[in-house]
């Protein structure tokens, strides 16, 4: 099913198409381990609706950064307090 998807949204970040943006999928380079790009995002939750976690309508590509921003996972950057002079 996550492949169905990820070839059904060209393997794009479709919240970023809908914001005009294109974020792609990685490529595999010989010898390396493939970074993951995109994640497939069930638009209904499994825990609240089990019956929608195999069906291909219920999943959406979306970036890494769209994906945690979605479940609450945003990190902020760190911002000192204050800045201290050095002696």
């Amino acid at each position: 099913m996550r492949q169905e998807a990820l070839v059904r949204d060209n393997y794009e970040c479709q919240e970023c198409k809908r914001q005009g943006r294109v974020h792609v999928d990685s490529l595999k380079q010989p010898g390396e381990r493939k970074s993951i790009q995109l994640n497939v995002h069930h638009r209904k939750e499994i825990e609240h609706h089990p019956e929608l976690a195999m069906e291909l309508d219920n999943l959406e590509t979306l970036c890494l950064s769209h994906h945690n921003k979605i479940h609450g996972r945003v990190f902020k950057p760190h911002v000192q307090k204050w800045n201290d002079e050095m002696w």
